[in-house]
């Protein structure tokens, strides 16, 4: 399994067109090959921070998130929203197990 967690500021007056970009790119990106989970939140503790939880079954399918239109049509919304860079995690994990 492969996860990104994205973290990026706005100003606040900015964060809600920026988590409303996300949320209507969500359904695309959940549609692609690969992906398991696309989670945007708006940080409770800082009005102008956003973050991104991906989770892909393999970096490949993350790269293929990354040359897609959905990708390309969110950095030109979001990128100029932007205050300081955007910081991007990114792990290789096993699941162990899911417990419902």
């Amino acid at each position: 399994m492969f996860i990104v967690i994205l973290d990026f500021s706005t100003a606040a007056a900015d964060r809600p067109a920026a988590l409303a970009q996300l949320d209507g790119e969500r359904e695309q990106v959940r549609a692609m090959p690969g992906n398991v989970a696309f989670r945007v939140y708006a940080d409770r503790e800082d009005e102008n921070r956003v973050g991104v939880i991906h989770e892909w079954d393999d970096e490949e399918s993350f790269v293929g998130y990354q040359q897609s239109d959905s990708f390309a049509r969110s950095g030109e919304v979001l990128r100029p929203m932007m205050i300081g860079a955007p910081v991007s995690r990114r792990f290789h994990a096993e699941l162990r197990e899911t417990l419902a």
